[in-house]
């Protein structure tokens, strides 16, 4: 007897992500984004921090849980603005490393 629902066979895609933001690093990334948060995500958590271009901008690594299951793009939008316009990546978690 196969059961399909251990596997969620049929349902729609999850709401949680991984989203990385490139920020400068002038920035002070402690807390730098909770508003948004707090009016698109459900939680999320700072999983990693790292340098990038030769230590002059950071990128943050979140995992979040979407109030919805797509991506708003005003949530976008509104990094972009934070972020002065700078990379933002927000994808679906696989087994592998996330670009």
């Amino acid at each position: 007897m196969l059961l399909l629902t251990a596997l969620n066979f049929g349902e729609k895609g999850s709401a949680q992500r991984v989203l990385k933001i490139t920020i400068p690093e002038n920035l002070d990334y402690d807390g730098l984004f909770d508003d948004l948060f707090k009016t698109y995500v459900k939680s999320y958590s700072l999983d990693k921090i790292k340098t990038t271009n030769m230590g002059t901008l950071y990128e943050l690594q979140y995992l979040i849980t979407l109030k919805e299951n797509n991506v708003p793009k005003e949530f976008l939008d509104e990094i972009r603005c934070c972020n002065g316009n700078l990379n933002i990546v927000c994808c679906k978690e696989t087994s592998g490393e996330i670009l």
